[in-house]
């Protein structure tokens, strides 16, 4: 599980059937200082996020597919959440 960024979307012509209805989104892992780190995924969006957005995403095949309700599936990432905020603690 990550905290990233959406930066894009991703368009497909020919879709899993299980992907129908959901849009796939371009994340890109943030970093702890908030920083985009140049590691991304292909996430399925279930939260209705958008470019820009600060996004929570399980980055599991197992755990992505339950969320999803599907087994076996073709699926890696899915956005879970959309960040409000983040606070760390430095001791």
């Amino acid at each position: 599980m990550y905290i990233g960024k959406v930066i894009g979307s991703v368009v497909s012509t020919i879709k899993i059937s299980h992907l129908e209805n959901h849009k796939l989104l371009l994340v890109d892992q943030l970093d702890l200082e908030g920083k985009e780190t140049g590691q991304y995924d292909v996430a399925v969006d279930v939260v209705q996020a958008g470019p820009g957005d600060t996004v929570l995403v399980i980055d599991e095949g197992n755990g992505a597919r339950q969320v999803l309700n599907i087994d076996p599936g073709a699926v890696r990432a899915v956005i879970v959440g959309v960040v409000d905020e983040v606070a760390l603690q430095c001791y």
